[in-house]
């Protein structure tokens, strides 16, 4: 999330990257503290802060803790009980209703005569409001609370130091980030996030990413020295808080450490921070719209401008038909009720919340519900290699001399470069320690004492130690890629005997290197350069990593994972392409790929894509299924151009190189185990890092989908072929086919049946292919199949005029025993239509014989189907205008039903062979 406006180029203005003139008076309190804090004697800070260099006490910490609050900026979090049952009622289906609840109100009581009046209506409507939105309340109450009880399980921690009341020496701890307090002293190193406002006091080499808040993509330097920083005082200018993001001793929170390592100590937390000033602004804001909210919105206001068009459509008829404008509005009224699908916002909230609940069940948890629906709707999987195709197990499996032969000095180099080094221990660095600490203390040597270090970094791909011997001696050690590492090296050592790194020899070490990539194994190679005691530094550069000698390789192996093949297998046959990105080297990727069934086709390179222009990329990553030795901008780009192309993808990643990609993506997928930018920038985390887990969440998130878009199909057709159906009636009936009450109670009964719907199943077939929104879709599906119960209710007109007498009785006495008769059986064939359409269009399959819905969805629709056929024999009956049909009458509501199921599924058969989808 950028918090930075930028300018037309996509840099922000000189004056949008720090606090200028026009700040709001806290933000201003904020930046004139950093600036204080910037450029004085670290002793200074300290004082203020009431802290040292040795961390704080234990006692201490907790009384800053409960005095200045948890290190938590402002997010988006659950309103309280009473604000989201408010809300629960802010939906436009649910204003829409209770506006037809007020007209009710003013026609059928206010303006009504005393005889009368009838609170049947408004009663009806506030009760299907009620239902809805109480309903929505509880699932979103109940997803909010489940949402951070799962968020819960994802910790992003902090390394301070601390001191317990009886001890002097401080101890290295590991803390909830929310703990951390002013005056805490923090160990920071490659892939951390920054906790809070802090100043350094030693740092080496350290880069920081501030893309967060600059929008700036490359990191920049800090130190924790006077050098590039002006002195700053209290009564600094607005023009120096220009310059708040470039003081080279401060790091910000939100920001995050690409390499390096530093000690430092915080000066500012949560809403203090100038992260927190800003989330504030940011929270306090709407949130961007995702492709879901954007789904839901384009269907309901499809249906809400259908609703405008025909209802006084239907008024206009009833009234220039019977004369009776009153009536006429009354059941206008009450047929717009029935085109409201008021159970939405319940559907949509019950279906994520049950799919995020179902998907933590299997290890994955859900920061965010919309991503559930984009889960599903993921068409592209866009994965590093090691840990999720392999083992992430690395094992060190030789260390050899230049020419491929064992060498052990060459495992004592990789040793005193591992064991020394400071930073983020990658996989490859334990495998050393690891298979050192095997071979015992013949692999250690022991003597070397470490002076400085270089850390790893993801433009370098290098990491370099210098250690010191008893003499004075110093040697630098450097291990890293083959590219990279030759770059850097200018001879070659072989025994004793140092030679000239020329063309023959670096050929030929990189034909070494490929041999063994092609035997599946990863690669690196060893070089030193020795420093006499007379030129000794204390602090080396990267400048300095110069010169230096070959000495060797190191070969690791990291299997595949035995379930990797089965998986990406499942997710193939759910239409889940499977695209590596990875930092690697193509040849390691290409044979993994392979061992695990993926066929890798021709690798694209980081230096490829770095020469492309984006509508040449664009073209390349529709072919293209590995890419290899990227760098974390050019897997953002990647999946921006599988974006431009129409996908929605996923991106799973763990690492710090990959939180661009994780921003970028429809879907960013991290794991519990992975850094902490990465957990904090994702969508989706992990708790067990499997393809398999994906895959089972992809289904869910499709099920969830699947439900939706059944409710809105469903009723978006049943409510068209009623409205069709009441347009015939009124146009040819001396009287309303049915009472508005009737249409009211109706509606009421079938939105109960409806409930169910989010604990249905999905046939298979639905599962197998990504889903997206489509409007257009909803609105063909409802022209085609919404007329098909109005056949049927139009035969049911017939029969109740001729068979039951209806018309007899109008031609009698034109009195209201023939309307009766017309209402009670339309109510009950026109409410068991719309009960069995769930069956019917639930699944493109024959419904009861190929595809049955869940046992609630039967249960619910049968109780409403039972419920429907008894209120016209109920005692109910006549106070709302029923009368008791003869039982023959049931007779012809089984043929009515059978004819309308095999319409019902002839037109289905048509519209899928004529489309090619059912939803």
């Amino acid at each position: 999330m950028n918090l930075t406006p930028k300018n037309k180029a996509g840099k922000p203005t000189r004056k949008q990257k720090g606090f200028v003139s026009g700040s709001s008076a806290p933000e201003q309190k904020i930046s004139m503290r950093v600036v204080e804090e910037s450029g004085k004697p670290i002793q200074a800070t300290f004082n203020r802060t009431k802290s040292s260099p040795f961390g704080l006490f234990s006692h201490d910490t907790a009384e800053r803790l409960q005095r200045s609050g948890p290190n938590e900026v402002a997010h988006d979090k659950a309103p309280h009980a009473l604000v989201q049952l408010v809300l629960a009622f802010k939906n436009p289906f649910v204003i829409v209703l209770l506006i037809l609840a007020t007209i009710s109100y003013i026609l059928d009581v206010y303006l009504a005569e005393p005889d009368d009046r009838s609170w049947k209506g408004v009663v009806i409507l506030l009760t299907m409001v009620s239902i809805s939105s109480l309903l929505r309340f509880f699932q979103e109450y109940r997803s909010n609370k489940a949402a951070e009880r799962l968020k819960s399980m994802v910790r992003t921690t902090a390394t301070v130091l601390r001191r317990s009341n009886d001890a002097a020496n401080p101890k290295r701890q590991e803390i909830p980030m929310r703990e951390l307090v002013v005056g805490d002293v923090v160990s920071l190193q490659a892939g951390d996030m920054i906790p809070a406002d802090i100043r350094l006091f030693s740092s080496r080499d350290l880069f920081i990413s501030q893309a967060v808040l600059t929008g700036e993509a490359l990191p920049v330097e800090k130190y924790d020295t006077l050098g590039a920083v002006a002195q700053k005082s209290a009564d600094a200018t607005v023009d120096s808080q220009a310059d708040l993001l470039d003081l080279s001793d401060i790091c910000f929170m939100g920001t995050n450490v690409v390499s390096g390592t530093a000690t430092a100590v915080v000066v500012a937390t949560g809403a203090n921070t100038y992260f927190g000033s800003l989330a504030k602004n940011v929270v306090s804001h709407k949130r961007i719209e995702t492709s879901f909210d954007r789904g839901v919105s384009s269907v309901s206001w499809l249906l809400i401008r259908f609703m405008l068009v025909m209802v006084p459509i239907v008024f206009m008829i009833n009234g220039v038909t019977k004369g009776d404008w009153m009536s006429a509005l009354t059941f206008a009224l009450a047929v717009a009720v029935g085109l409201t699908p008021e159970m939405l916002p319940m559907i949509v909230s019950a279906n994520l919340a049950k799919g995020a609940m179902a998907m933590a069940r299997r290890k994955v948890v859900v920061k965010r519900l919309n991503s559930v629906q984009n889960f599903g709707a993921m068409d592209v999987l866009c994965t590093d290699k090691t840990g999720t195709l392999t083992q992430d197990k690395i094992i060190l499996e030789r260390h050899l001399d230049i020419n491929g032969d064992k060498d052990e000095s060459i495992l004592q180099l990789a040793w005193l470069n591992s064991f020394h080094q400071s930073g983020q221990k990658n996989l490859m660095d334990i495998a050393i320690v690891s298979h050192a600490d095997e071979r015992g203390a013949a692999a250690k040597p022991v003597q070397y004492s470490k002076i400085d270090e270089m850390p790893f970094d993801f433009v370098r791909r290098r990491l370099s130690v210098i250690v010191q011997d008893q003499d004075g001696a110093q040697l630098m050690v450097s291990k890293g890629a083959v590219e990279e590492m030759l770059a850097v090296c200018s001879h070659t050592q072989e025994g004793n005997e140092v030679r000239p790194l020329d063309g023959t020899a670096r050929a030929a070490l990189l034909e070494k290197a490929q041999e063994y990539n092609e035997e599946g194994y990863r690669v690196l190679i060893v070089a030193t350069r020795q420093i006499a005691a007379a030129n000794a530094k204390a602090q080396y550069k990267t400048e300095d990593e110069a010169s230096l000698v070959v000495r060797g390789f190191l070969t690791f192996f990291d299997p595949p994972k035995d379930s990797a093949a089965p998986a990406i297998r499942a997710l193939q046959e759910y239409g889940v392409a499977v695209k590596v990105l990875t930092g690697d080297n193509a040849i390691v990727t290409l044979k993994v790929c392979r061992d695990v069934g993926l066929d890798p086709g021709t690798p694209l390179s980081g230096q490829e894509i770095e020469a492309m222009s984006e509508q040449q990329l664009n073209e390349a990553v529709k072919y293209t299924t590995v890419f290899a030795k990227l760098t974390p901008l050019q897997k953002s780009r990647v999946v921006k151009a599988l974006q431009a192309n129409g996908h929605t993808v996923g991106f799973l990643g763990d690492g710090i190189n990959d939180a661009p990609a994780l921003r970028d993506a429809d879907v960013g997928i991290s794991v519990d185990s992975g850094a902490d930018i990465a957990k904090e920038t994702a969508d989706i985390i992990l708790l067990e890092k499997s393809l398999m887990v994906l895959e089972e969440g992809v289904v869910k998130g499709r099920e969830t989908f699947g439900n939706i878009l059944k409710y809105l199909n469903m009723t978006a057709s049943s409510n068209f072929g009623n409205v069709f159906s009441v347009l015939v009636a009124s146009a040819w009936l001396p009287w309303e086919p049915m009472l508005a009450v009737h249409l009211l109670i109706q509606n009421l009964i079938y939105d109960i049946s409806q409930m169910m719907l989010p604990w249905d199943k999905m046939d298979e077939d639905f599962l197998k292919k990504p889903r997206k929104w489509d409007a257009g879709n909803i609105r063909r599906f409802m022209i085609w199949i919404g007329p098909t119960s109005s056949v049927f209710d139009i035969t049911t007109y017939i029969l109740m005029w001729t068979v039951f007498g209806a018309g007899a009785m109008y031609a009698a006495d034109g009195g209201s025993a023939g309307q009766s008769i017309m209402n009670s059986g339309w109510f009950i064939e026109g409410l068991v239509s719309q009960t069995l359409v769930v069956h019917m269009l639930r699944t493109r399959k024959i419904p009861f014989i190929q595809s049955t819905a869940a046992l609630p969805v039967l249960l619910s629709t049968a109780i409403a189907i039972a419920i429907g056929c008894y209120l016209p024999f109920s005692p109910l009956a006549e106070s709302i205008g029923f009368v008791a049909l003869d039982k023959s009458y049931f007779y012809w509501l089984v043929a009515t039903m059978g004819g309308y199921m095999i319409l019902a599924q002839t037109v289905k058969t048509i519209y899928i062979r004529r489309y090619g989808q059912w939803f």
